[in-house]
């Protein structure tokens, strides 16, 4: 378990652990995950215990996150390398690995005021990436916009390279990655590091609404 992962708000920018991604996922034969949720958590946990044959890691973020439903006990494995559809549109799809995921999914609540339905898909794995699931948000969309709390070389780096060799951005998908910028970023609470670094759930849709062409609502949305 990897703790204190992407950005841990009042504990300064030396601590914050933005980098796991990059430096995990790289290493052969290597298992790669990170929960969307504490019930998610809950499940790697026992996915983690679960395989023998292989290095595994997952994400411990800091601070709140979506609460466990209360029924869990123990958790149950996860299929390796399978991701999840959590809400479904058109025109327009979010890749979210890890806890920005809910950010996704409110950042498609702000788009719906603006008429648009986008899908919002939980990846789960950053390695082995759900292939199946990535080929069909790109043969269904429009766009696919990865999106994370880590660095350049991490989920949208994996999911870049994968849709280049395999062909899909020779058709219509236009993909964008949504990550932390390249420094530090300053000490301050949590909320206001996301807004800092790019990644509220306004940032993220107002992402989406610049690559629909719609820049004044991307500007009205910010404001």
């Amino acid at each position: 378990a990897i703790t204190s992962a992407g950005l841990v708000g009042s504990e300064g920018p030396t601590n914050s652990g933005p980098f796991d991604i990059t430096f995990m996922s790289c290493l052969p034969n290597m298992i790669v995950m990170s929960p969307s949720n504490e019930d998610e958590l809950i499940d790697m946990v026992a996915t983690a215990a679960m395989v023998e044959d292989r290095p595994i890691c997952f994400r411990y973020p800091k601070g709140a996150i979506v609460g466990t439903s209360g029924t869990l006990a123990y958790g149950n494995p996860l299929e390796i390398g399978k991701g999840e559809i959590l809400a479904e549109g058109k025109e327009i799809a979010f890749l979210g690995y890890g806890d920005v995921v809910q950010r996704c999914l409110i950042a498609r609540s702000l788009l719906f005021n603006f008429g648009i339905q986008a899908t919002v898909a939980n990846a789960r794995f950053c390695k082995p990436l759900d292939i199946d699931l990535i080929r069909m948000l790109c043969q269904q969309h429009d766009f696919l916009i990865t999106v994370e709390e880590g660095t350049v070389g991490g989920f949208g780096s994996h999911v870049s390279q994968f849709i280049s060799l395999d062909g899909l951005l020779d058709g219509k998908i236009k993909w964008r990655p949504i990550v932390l910028p390249d420094r530090y970023i300053e000490h301050a609470s949590l909320t206001e590091q996301l807004d800092m670094a790019g990644l509220t759930a306004h940032h993220i849709a107002a992402t989406a609404l610049t690559l629909l062409g719609r820049h004044r609502d991307a500007l009205l949305l910010m404001k």
